[in-house]
């Protein structure tokens, strides 16, 4: 392989490498919501009283990206999580606020986020496949370029 191929090889990895971390997913919410047993739960204003057990509490908080597991936009890691008396799990759970103040969540859609291989966001594991391929191309179409 010539000097001047793998001069553009390292060039065109140095400038993806480079590219790459630059690429940002923040993210805006319209709602606050906490992430429990794989689905999206929608805090309410409503103040909940008949709180029963603890269930879960919150393990990651990011209001500009998203996380896997017990995610939240709004409320701090530790942030924990109750079954309320006489409501299915499935339905609502009561978040604390404060020592003692409770906030029903609302049972929205599945939580999509890192449910990909591994725990990868699809999104990722998409865009990561193509930009590979593309490396691959390139790096084939400059050899066969420099062979002539």
């Amino acid at each position: 392989m010539s000097m001047v191929l793998k001069v553009k090889q390292s060039f065109v990895i140095g400038v993806l490498l480079l590219v790459l971390p630059v690429i940002s997913y923040a993210t805006s919410w319209p709602y606050s919501f906490v992430v429990w047993d794989r689905y999206v739960y929608v805090v309410s204003d409503e103040e909940v009283k008949n709180v029963k057990n603890n269930i879960g509490k919150v393990t990651r908080y990011s209001d500009m990206e998203q996380y896997g597991g017990n995610f939240s936009n709004a409320y701090g890691v530790g942030t924990k999580y109750y079954s309320i008396e006489g409501i299915d799990p499935d339905v609502a759970i009561a978040i604390e606020v404060k020592d003692g103040t409770y906030l029903k969540a609302i049972r929205g859609e599945k939580y999509a986020y890192g449910n990909g291989i591994l725990g990868i966001p699809s999104n990722w594991l998409i865009g990561g496949s193509i930009l590979f391929l593309i490396l691959v191309y390139l790096m084939f179409f400059l050899e066969r370029k420099a062979r002539r």
